[in-house]
């Protein structure tokens, strides 16, 4: 199994040394595709002997879809620059690669772990969160809107144990901004969409997924941390509902 690790970049200087790190040595090429960096992410690149390409922003669909495009090996696996794989996981792609999966295979879903605030998160929403990562090129290809998207595969996939660590946010400030940025592209989305919230609906789609993390999932079981991001993702999905809202109201059909 020969496997081109893809990635996409916008000034990931800081991120892209610990991801390209965890995956050099099984990787048979690495693709980046960077949307106009200015700080140091290309030199990084191009000293790892990734292959760096240039292009414009088209949305994350857009530009993961022309990772796949780029890439030169039947299977792909798609890191975002602030992941890293971890030590169990780089054993189990380590030992899938002397010899081709079955042809009912089409990929390999991996857990991902988020590191927040110097702890890793293992209850609520945010843990497992698996997620196709390693597939077939020619099986697979990214869909969705302007923000969230996903990958839709041809085929069976099948489950790793081994953790993708993700690095997701400096701070909850960053946290706080990042909801905020979310909640309005979703939002776009849904309004382009023909899509409509009435009243309630910031009230209860945010109360529901507060329960469903903090409460079902166990976000309680991360102590104060499980509290706070449960909050947070409440805060996200309200404002998500509440912005859309607003595009109803304000522009009419």
């Amino acid at each position: 199994m020969k496997i081109s690790f893809g990635l996409i970049t916008l000034n990931e200087a800081e991120n892209l040394p610990r991801c390209l790190r965890s995956c050099a040595d099984l990787a048979d090429e690495i693709v980046i595709v960077d949307s106009g960096s200015t700080d140091g992410t290309a030199r990084i690149a191009r000293e790892s002997g990734a292959r760096f390409f240039h292009q414009d922003w088209l949305g994350y669909v857009g530009q993961k879809n022309q990772v796949l495009a780029l890439a030169q090996h039947d299977w792909v696996f798609s890191l975002d620059a602030d992941e890293e794989l971890s030590p169990v996981l780089r054993e189990e792609i380590r030992a899938l690669k002397p010899s081709d999966p079955p042809p009912a295979v089409s990929g390999f879903s991996v857990p991902r772990c988020v590191c927040y605030e110097g702890r890793w998160i293992r209850h609520g929403d945010w843990y497992p969160d698996r997620l196709p990562r390693l597939f077939r090129r020619d099986r697979a290809k990214f869909a969705g809107g302007r923000v969230h998207e996903r990958l839709e595969i041809a085929g069976g996939v099948t489950p790793l144990r081994g953790d993708l660590h993700h690095y997701s946010f400096r701070d909850a400030a960053d946290h706080r901004a990042r909801c905020q940025l979310y909640a309005r592209l979703w939002a776009e989305d849904k309004f382009q969409a023909g899509k409509n919230a009435g009243p309630l609906a910031p009230w209860l789609h945010a109360g529901f997924r507060w329960l469903r993390g903090y409460g079902l999932r166990g976000g309680f079981l991360d102590g104060a941390l499980g509290g706070r991001i449960a909050v947070l993702c409440a805060r996200e999905v309200f404002l998500k509902y509440q912005l859309l809202r607003e595009l109803n109201r304000t522009h009419p059909p």
